[in-house]
């Protein structure tokens, strides 16, 4: 059988060359190839000079692309793959060993009938980590893997294109990602409604375990969930049925008061990166939503 491992990129070298080194390294069954296809969406840091060097190693193929965001450059990759199966990665997730092989068994015990995703483990790099950090990962702004009830039922809201396989005939299937999203927020997760409705199962496996190489503060992920926010109206005008889910149902206009209010659980945020335990988890919530809340505005009235 052959896997593809598909690798959108944009202006992240250095952690993209730790990345393909690290799947390099995997162990896997004499009867497994693997190939690797990393799609540049535009870099401007030399990533593409550096792909270009690597076209020689077996399995590598690289495809260059004017910057369209991920779901295009996922796209792309996996109209370019081989695979039977394919397995995204970030271009700032490193395997870890064991990854590939944790996949290819979570597929192979329970991939038949039926189509099935497998959801791997991703978590921050232990020099890196934080209270907040913890927060967005488990508990679901960035990921939400302790949200997860049922490793074997899993519902569509955690299908997370940093790790995660799935059979290349349902991406086909299914028409891919949907390219009206230009950022990275709710691509994946609107292409996981579609197919779960269409059949899909997702197990969890966190044995598939990948470190997210990235750094991330309180001030960066707001600016992220803003993002998610705009993100949201694309999503919430495509299923409506999901306004919902996606906050809809509690949008408020944005005022100074919650702009002030904001600000100070920012401030209450940062303290407690400095001082273990002493920020609640509804204020991690609250400053997240209210993050979000402002994304939110600003694609609805963009629209």
């Amino acid at each position: 059988m052959r896997s593809s491992v598909v690798i959108p990129t944009f202006n992240r070298l250095d952690q993209l060359q730790t990345v393909i080194a690290a799947v390099r390294r995997q162990v896997r069954p004499p009867d497994i190839d693997l190939e690797i296809v990393v799609v540049d969406d535009g870099s401007s840091d030399g990533t593409s000079e550096w792909l270009e060097s690597q076209v020689d190693y077996p399995g590598f193929r690289a495809i260059h692309q004017s910057n369209s965001g991920p779901a295009g450059a996922r796209n792309r990759g996996v109209e370019a793959a081989s695979g039977d199966l394919i397995i995204f990665l970030g271009d700032d997730t490193e395997p870890q060993p064991g990854w590939l092989a944790a996949h290819l068994e979570e597929h192979r015990l329970f991939g038949n009938p039926g189509p099935l995703a497998v959801l791997g483990y991703t978590s921050f790099s232990p020099d890196s980590e934080s209270p907040f950090l913890r927060f967005i990962n488990e508990y679901g702004a960035q990921f939400g893997y302790l949200l997860i009830e049922d490793p074997h039922e899993v519902p569509f809201n955690f299908f997370y294109t940093s790790n995660i396989s799935l059979p290349r005939s349902e991406l086909v299937r299914l028409g891919g990602f949907r390219e009206d999203f230009p950022a990275a927020a709710w691509e994946d997760i609107e292409f996981a409604y579609r197919a779960v409705a269409d059949g899909l199962k997702i197990h969890y496996q966190p044995q598939a375990r990948t470190l997210h190489r990235h750094c991330i503060r309180p001030r960066t992920f707001c600016r992220r969930q803003r993002t998610s926010g705009r993100s949201a109206a694309i999503f919430a005008k495509i299923h409506p049925e999901l306004d919902n889910f996606l906050g809809l149902h509690e949008f408020r206009r944005v005022t100074t008061f919650g702009r002030l209010h904001r600000s100070a659980l920012w401030l209450m945020v940062e303290l407690g990166e400095r001082v273990e335990g002493i920020v609640p988890r509804r204020a991690y919530q609250g400053f997240l939503d209210l993050c979000y809340q402002e994304g939110l505005a600003e694609g609805l009235q963009g629209e």
